[in-house]
């Protein structure tokens, strides 16, 4: 019997679902196990579309289905809290599954602080993230550094600090810190993250610490609240999954790696952020200077829903009409959001201006945590 706090290996007895699913397939199956034994009503998932590049949202209610969504997709950057809102109206009383990375888990959290998710109806199976590719990016990566025609990619992975792709004729992986010293590699948004594992989902499940005959062939589950001891217990209990207690070599290689990461994450924002030191506000003014004010930046933010209408309500400040955007508009968005933006990266993602509004939303962010954090100890989330 699983219990919150337990950190174990976990695979899928069903043998073509783990030929098709990355490390042993646990994600995959325990989603499935969900359905089939009506823990949730639906899963939020998301799967290959065109092609590598193309990630597909869907809402899946049939079990075999969920095949589909095996696997990761870096090249996709959806964030599937922002989705939840258009099925909470639908799926009233119901109980939905999904998987979550840093930013859909911290997402989650702040529309529940706004009582617009109820995480009582959500169960949420957490995976490790390194980080996303802009799709875009991706194929001019891939056909520069790599030298490969990216329609001919037929897999990628972010694995031991490379990103390493499967194309017809063979397979290459190159070291993300060399690929983003050369301009590509992932987000920037991504590269400032600091929420790799994600604690406050019901389970946070990866590959990091997976060692010996196990590699590659099971995922590391950490048992994170007593929803997810229980929907993995019974998933063992009907012989969808095998566990075994985790390698304790493979959890202390989890956490430095981990550490790793956070540090990481330390080294981008310094970077990141000095750029825009000591002129934070003359560098927003220049680049927000290129608005044209088609409030996308509002409509995919996952923080910035409870009244939008009122950034383009026309008053003194923010005058309808006027291209570019008054600055107060700007500022209002900064403001509306400076508690809580989780550096999803969406905002920036669908400028069609290619202002980087991530990067100021989160040095706002950062920079205001930096007077509450020593009154509130250790955060509830690190973003």
């Amino acid at each position: 019997m699983a219990a919150k706090g337990d950190m174990l290996y976990a695979w899928t007895n069903d043998a073509n679902l783990a030929m098709k699913a990355e490390c042993g397939g646990a994600v995959t199956e325990l989603l499935k196990y969900a359905l089939e034994s009506k823990t949730v009503d639906a899963v939020l998932a998301v799967k290959r579309g065109f092609d590598l590049y193309d990630a597909v949202p869907v809402l899946v209610t049939d079990p075999k289905e969920l095949d589909q969504c095996a696997g990761s997709l870096h090249c996709g950057t959806i964030l599937l809290s922002k989705l939840v809102m258009e099925y909470v109206p639908k799926m009233a009383g119901k109980k939905l599954g999904m998987v979550v990375k840093g930013c859909d888990l911290m997402g989650l959290l702040e529309l529940s602080k706004r009582n617009l998710v109820n995480l009582d109806n959500l169960v949420m199976i957490g995976v490790n993230c390194g980080g996303s590719v802009s799709p875009v990016s991706a194929r001019k990566m891939i056909k520069d550094k790599f030298g490969v025609d990216p329609d001919k990619v037929t897999k990628e992975e972010i694995d031991k600090g490379q990103f390493i792709i499967e194309y017809e004729g063979g397979h290459k992986g190159i070291s993300i810190d060399e690929l983003e010293e050369a301009g590509y590699g992932r987000r920037s948004n991504c590269r400032r993250c600091k929420l790799k594992v994600p604690r406050q989902a019901d389970l946070a499940c990866g590959n990091w610490g997976v060692l010996g005959d196990k590699a590659g062939k099971a995922t590391f589950v950490e048992v994170c609240s007593e929803k997810g001891a229980a929907l993995l217990t019974k998933a063992v209990a009907a012989k969808k999954l095998t566990t075994e207690p985790a390698n304790p070599k493979g959890i202390e290689i989890r956490a430095k790696v981990e550490g790793a990461m956070f540090k990481l994450g330390d080294k981008w924002r310094k970077h990141d952020f000095s750029a825009l030191a000591p002129t934070l506000w003359e560098t927003i003014a220049r680049e927000t200077g290129r608005c044209m004010k088609c409030y996308a930046c509002i409509d995919h933010c996952p923080v910035c829903v409870t009244s939008p209408d009122k950034f383009k309500q026309p008053d003194q400040m923010v005058r309808a009409g006027f291209i570019p955007a008054d600055p107060m508009f700007h500022l209002r968005r900064f403001a509306h959001i400076s508690d809580s933006c989780i550096n999803c990266g969406q905002c920036e993602e669908c400028c069609p201006s290619e202002i980087p509004l991530a990067l100021f939303s989160h040095a706002i962010r950062t920079e205001a945590d930096k007077f509450f954090e020593p009154k509130l100890g250790k955060a509830q989330y690190t973003n």
